[in-house]
């Protein structure tokens, strides 16, 4: 009997340690956290390791492979380096969140005027670049983390502060856009997230179209939701603590190969 016991103890041992997370985010500024003050803070992706954090279900993240301005090609080209191959060799756990810079790099936007424009020929050449990218992106990882479970970030409507007129024009090629992550994510075995399309309330800088910490934690409460049924409490929220781009800019030269090594990153 005791012989059994034991064995029992140590496939529940072993099962917790196997459900413990190795969570790789790529991806864009959202991934990143950055602030509508062009500041790098506490972004969804920390909100979701925080979580899982409660729960002993995490056992290592970083957000290295995320940086502002990406976009899919470039977290394409991002995953081929090699500090990026043997992180998502070892992770079981991936979202992104790329698309974004594809599209809204057409769009003219004139804050001060509340106005939004663009070309519809650039943007549907955004949007089929968005297409073949992301479905290239989602193959490679099937290589490159083959023990990850991968979801597809969805998007907002950003601008908050743009007269009414002015938005259902550019508000059709963010659906589009979400309408083609989530097809690749389905064509590719991976999940979508859909995210809250009411986030007003989150962008306060008329001229940024970054979220409040508020914010991300709707986009972090969105995936886990998703992903096991909890949820993250405001009062859970750590205080803000941002860094410049010039500082991230400077820890990422700084780091040596030996900090690069898989282990837990603080929040």
């Amino acid at each position: 009997m005791k012989k059994w016991l034991v064995l029992l103890l140590l496939i529940v041992s072993a099962t917790k340690v196997e459900a413990q997370e190795i969570y790789i985010p790529l991806g864009d500024s959202l991934a990143a956290g950055q602030t509508p003050y062009r500041q790098i803070d506490t972004g969804y992706t920390d909100l979701i390791a925080l979580r899982l954090s409660y729960d002993n279900d995490i056992q290592f993240y970083s957000k290295e492979l995320t940086f502002p301005g990406y976009t899919v090609a470039n977290v394409l080209q991002r995953i081929e380096q090699p500090d990026a191959k043997s992180l998502l060799s070892k992770a079981t756990l991936i979202t992104i969140s790329a698309g974004a810079n594809d599209l809204l790099q057409i769009v003219q936007h004139r804050p001060q005027e509340g106005t939004l424009t663009f070309s519809q020929l650039a943007a549907d050449f955004s949007l089929n670049q968005v297409r073949q990218n992301m479905g290239k992106l989602l193959q490679q990882l099937t290589e490159a983390a083959p023990n990850a479970e991968i979801y597809v970030m969805g998007y907002y409507f950003p601008y908050s502060h743009v007269h009414p007129t002015q938005r259902e024009g550019t508000a059709q090629q963010l659906q589009l856009l979400n309408t083609i992550l989530q097809q690749q994510a389905e064509e590719h075995g991976a999940s979508f997230i859909e995210v809250d399309s009411n986030f007003n309330k989150y962008l306060p800088n008329a001229a940024d179209v970054h979220p409040t910490m508020d914010g991300y934690l709707t986009m972090a409460n969105a995936f886990l939701q998703q992903y096991n049924g909890t949820s993250l409490a405001k009062t859970m929220l750590p205080k803000p603590n941002p860094i410049s781009f010039e500082q991230l800019i400077q820890a990422e030269q700084s780091k040596t190969q030996q900090e690069k090594d898989l282990r837990m990153s603080p929040y």
